[in-house]
């Protein structure tokens, strides 16, 4: 891909990786029509890390608390084990058999049926210290999920956690935490390939750049629309985007 296409996939990345909207879903429609490959790893996590640093700009001040928290850093640790082990045993399937947009489509209908259902679990009152490890069991395996296409990691591990009865800032400041070792995870899964990224390596740079911008601002605004219980807007957005990308595709 050139400069420019990795720069708008940056921006996708920035923008749908907070938002719930699915960024793997995204990533693999617009890369479907530039004309790249969906299989393009190297660009995917170099684009996945950008997000991962807006993460830790956003709760810079937070992450000192958190590791001195003993019971929050097992939740987080519960919460990741799902996902550790789909990225471990079925990484390649995802990326070969789901990498398509039709799937992303369909991914994105589920994701709108999760955001519809929001209004109605959104009343729980735990708080970010009063997470047990069965809500983290349960918010892991929502997140599980989330590596196929067009399926939200923020959108389904925040409705995981509503619909467990934790409070929905709660849910979300939650759902970023686990989204570190997650993403980084990824990274590191992914190490090699990135290492041996060769010629464009300047635009993968610009397209992480982008990504971490986009990211940061995309987060700021997605805790804000948490906390106003609009949620529920995004539902709208991926019931039209999958149904247009379905139709258009799956021709």
């Amino acid at each position: 891909m050139n400069y420019w296409e990795t720069i708008l996939l940056g921006l996708i990345q920035g923008i749908a990786e907070f938002l719930p909207i699915s960024s793997s879903g995204h990533l693999v429609i617009f890369e479907s029509l530039l004309g790249g490959s969906s299989e393009n790893l190297e660009l995917n996590v170099a684009l996945h890390f950008g997000t991962l640093m807006s993460i830790l700009l956003v709760y810079r001040n937070d992450f000192i608390g958190v590791l001195f928290n003993p019971k929050l850093v097992l939740a987080i640790i519960i919460a990741t084990l799902p996902v550790v082990v789909v990225g471990l045993f079925f990484k390649d399937y995802f990326e070969t058999v789901f990498a398509t947009p039709t799937v992303a489509g369909f991914g994105l209908l589920f994701t709108s049926a999760l955001l519809f259902v929001t209004p109605k679990v959104d009343s729980g009152e735990r708080k970010l210290e009063e997470i047990r490890l069965i809500d983290a069991f349960v918010i892991g395996l929502f997140q599980a999920i989330a590596p196929m296409p067009g399926v939200s990691r923020s959108g389904s591990t925040i409705v995981g956690g509503l619909i467990m009865g934790i409070r929905r800032e709660a849910a979300a400041h939650f759902s970023f935490y686990i989204a570190v070792p997650a993403i980084a995870g990824a990274t590191i899964l992914n190490a090699k390939d990135l290492l041996e990224q060769g010629p464009g390596e300047t635009s993968l740079a610009a397209g992480t750049l982008v990504a971490f911008v986009t990211g940061y601002l995309a987060l700021k605004w997605l805790l804000r629309l948490v906390v106003a219980r609009k949620l529920v807007w995004f539902a709208w957005y991926c019931l039209a985007v999958g149904l247009i990308v379905i139709s258009f595709f799956g021709r």
